[in-house]
């Protein structure tokens, strides 16, 4: 038993890790940062050149389609958020547990550097306002400014975010008294527009929409906070809704009365001070600028290290980097790190290059939070249970405006963007970091099979689209491996392969069955082969045999084509012969395996495949496809093939070579033909030996089992085939009995 103080000490260790973090309420860590990340300067520095562009009607549109992408990403969030406990690293935390590891990955990190870089953004463009705005400044280089201003919330970051968080109420009150003296403001007086040789061309909608959109982005700054919160999957879907909803509503008011106090589109494209110049007081607008830049600078300095830290913890990167200290487990060394990066950015002073990848790396982000919602909400799992309802076209839409986006924005950005994040999947893949939660990929395939098998059901089969599902009853991989090689050799990981075992019912268990599947599986993939593998409980091995004949399958997905080892014993001809007519009844076909002559291949320009053609039934066309998919493999890859036939009369040699060779001219299939005079001393067989002696594959037809024959002389008659041919290394029989026109594949 666990004594009161150890259980003391646990309870004490557990609300210790349960109390981490600041346990901010939903205004303090979502919506101001939020908000504040949005408002920015573009409002005050560009507000008037988009409306000059396109006029009044079209920068509503453009603010409308623009809020309502975001507003969409907000309602996915919202969603995931409250499906699930939000623990630190916000978006990346959502993604890993949506779309699992690789995926959070490959968005976690570009979004942790791109929220880091743009710390530079935000701080020089602060450090040169400041320079420009204040007259006692003039000539000082912006980058000093930049690099002490980033010391300065750097220092107050990484020891608490509760002083930074506080800090950004004095800037929203800086930007709210901007906008209202903006709003009291009046036209300017002595504004005289430019000489028309100094006005650029008006712009396009849609080149100004990719222009303005990224000002309504920056949700992400709040999200970001999910691990300082008191209760996320509240906070989150109101705070980051709040602030995309208050972000649209100053934004439409904003170009409303700019366009009263300022109607010339000369003036409103070029001069990039025209609202602080219509304000009832020039200084508070300049002090919003510099406020808007500063505050989005803290925002990203909070939110980056937090996902570098949630990135960390799961093993993406190393566990050092994400360590907390204090009790509000700060993360000072991945802050010691977006500090360097935003440091090296802002000494650069030219980091403009880049600017647009670090869009894309946050439009990919939204994406794939829209993705996320509406998959979950599309499959309907039961996990899926979020308080915050979403239709999946609303979250699709999303997806899809986010995506429309970033190749409006920049096309070529867009392709770098995608495929530094792809590469950076690859290495996680590469790595196979087990992740210690469930996703949603594995009931987003379960959903896609649905949905191929029943689109599959409602097509018959036919030839052209024919490929062999095959069933192999292999007992142990290890002794019977030739029939695990031939089952890859013709699917070549390209069909569906079942290894099956079947186990007594009296030694049968779920633990061995699954600790024999497992085995099986690996030793499997340790040789690069795929196949599922199905462990059958029996009554005896051939009842169980034929129980899973019977019943393997997933609607209309059933094997189509088995493959057995030989007969061992006479003992074996009734239950054998009773399986291979209960395979032809059931339209299975059947392929009988014998590895014969234990010696080495030879490579595969030197091996040779031998298939006895008889042409009186399905089998030879079977014979020629299953021989046809082995040669698309390496292993077999440039082999000779040969069809072979034994003529009945010698007369009739020529007629059966010209029907051989008339046959694969119109099959488009490169073989030899070869024609065996009938010789009255020796039997078929004997000519099929003689003639196959040197071939590393034969394949030979099986005839179908005669009305009335018993099961007893059809195991016989394969049995006596396979003991007929044991000289020969690698024989396979084939019966072709599934419904298919075999001849038409090759018409």
């Amino acid at each position: 038993m666990v004594s009161s103080t150890e259980s003391k000490v646990r309870t004490g260790m557990a609300d210790k890790v349960e109390k981490q973090g600041y346990g901010f309420g939903t205004f303090a860590g979502v919506f101001t940062p939020s908000i504040l990340t949005i408002i920015g300067v573009v409002m005050y520095l560009r507000f008037g050149w988009v409306l000059g562009n396109v006029g009044l009607v079209s920068t509503l549109v453009i603010v409308t389609v623009s809020s309502s992408i975001t507003f969409l990403t907000g309602l996915s969030i919202s969603a995931l958020a409250t499906n699930m406990r939000v623990k630190g690293g916000g978006a990346y935390f959502m993604l890993s547990r949506s779309l699992g590891l690789e995926s959070g990955a490959a968005l976690g990190i570009p979004l942790a550097l791109a929220q880091a870089v743009g710390v530079s953004f935000y701080v020089s463009g602060f450090a040169e306002a400041l320079v420009q705005g204040v007259p006692q400044l003039a000539g000082v280089d912006p980058r000093y400014i930049g690099l002490g201003t980033l010391l300065v919330i750097a220092v107050v970051a990484s020891r608490s975010a509760d002083i930074a968080l506080k800090a950004q109420y004095f800037i929203m009150a800086a930007i709210a008294l901007s906008l209202v003296v903006f709003f009291l403001g009046h036209a300017p007086v002595g504004l005289t527009p430019p000489a028309p040789a100094d006005v650029p061309a008006s712009l396009g909608f849609w080149t100004v929409l990719a222009v303005f959109f990224p000002a309504v982005t920056g949700i992400l700054s709040g999200v970001g906070m999910s691990g300082d919160l008191k209760n996320p999957s509240r906070s989150i879907p109101l705070g980051t809704l709040a602030a995309v909803l208050t972000g649209y509503a100053i934004y439409m008011a904003v170009p409303l009365v700019l366009h009263h106090f300022v109607s010339d589109p000369a003036i409103l494209k070029t001069d990039t001070m025209v609202l602080q110049k219509c304000a009832a007081f020039q200084w508070p607008v300049l002090a919003g600028i510099l406020a808007a830049t500063l505050s989005s600078a803290i925002g990203s300095l909070l939110a980056a290290p937090r996902v570098v830290q949630a990135l960390a913890q799961d093993r993406v990167l190393p566990h050092f980097v994400g360590r907390g200290y204090g009790s509000k487990n700060d993360p000072r060394l991945a802050t010691v790190l977006a500090f360097a990066l935003a440091a090296t950015g802002i000494w650069i002073g030219d980091i403009n290059a880049i600017a647009p990848v670090l869009t894309m790396f946050n439009l990919t982000t939204y994406g794939l939070l829209n993705l996320s919602a509406g998959l979950e909400e599309m499959m309907g799992n039961p996990s899926w249970r979020p308080t915050f309802r979403v239709k999946s076209v609303l979250s699709f839409a999303g997806f899809l405006g986010c995506m429309a986006m970033m190749f409006m924005i920049s096309p070529g950005w867009t392709f770098v963007a995608l495929a530094f994040e792809f590469f950076v999947y690859w290495v996680m893949k590469r790595r196979a970091v087990r992740a210690r939660w469930g996703d949603m990929r594995l009931g987003l395939l379960m959903f896609g099979a649905r949905f191929v098998i029943r689109k599959i059901a409602e097509h018959p089969g036919d030839s052209r689209n024919w490929r062999p599902i095959l069933l192999v009853f292999v007992g142990s991989p290890q002794k019977r491996w030739h029939l695990v090689e031939m089952a890859a050799a013709i699917s070549q990981n390209r069909s569906l392969v079942t290894l099956a075992s079947v186990i007594p019912e009296e030694n049968w268990s779920a633990e061995r069955a699954e600790s024999l599947r497992d085995a099986t599986q690996t030793y499997l993939a340790d040789r690069g082969i795929e196949a599922q593998v199905r462990i059958q409980p029996g009554e005896t091995n051939w009842i169980g045999m034929r129980e899973l004949v019977r019943a393997y399958g997933w609607g209309p997905v059933v094997p189509n084509t088995v493959l057995l080892g030989p007969p061992l014993h006479a003992a074996s001809d009734v239950p054998y012969g009773g399986l291979v007519r209960l395979l032809a009844s059931r339209r299975r076909n059947v392929i009988v395996v014998a590895d014969n002559v234990d010696t080495p291949p030879p490579s595969a320009r030197d091996r040779t495949i031998d298939i006895w053609w008889r042409g009186k039934q399905a089998n030879a066309p079977f014979m020629l496809a299953v021989a046809y998919l082995v040669m698309r493999g390496d292993e077999w890859r440039g082999a000779r093939l040969r069809i072979c036939n034994v003529a009945e009369e010698a007369s009739r040699a020529d007629d059966s070579r010209r029907l051989l060779d008339g046959f694969l001219a119109g099959a488009r299939v490169k073989a030899e033909t070869v024609v065996v005079l009938p010789d009255d001393t020796r039997t078929p067989i004997e000519r099929i030996r003689e003639t196959s002696a040197t071939s590393n594959l034969v394949l030979l037809g099986l005839r179908r089992p005669n009305v009335g024959e018993t099961d007893e002389a059809y195991g016989e008659y394969i049995r006596q085939s396979c003991a007929a041919t044991a000289s020969l290394p690698l024989v396979a029989f084939a019966l072709a009995s599934e419904d298919v026109a075999f001849q038409s594949i090759f018409a």
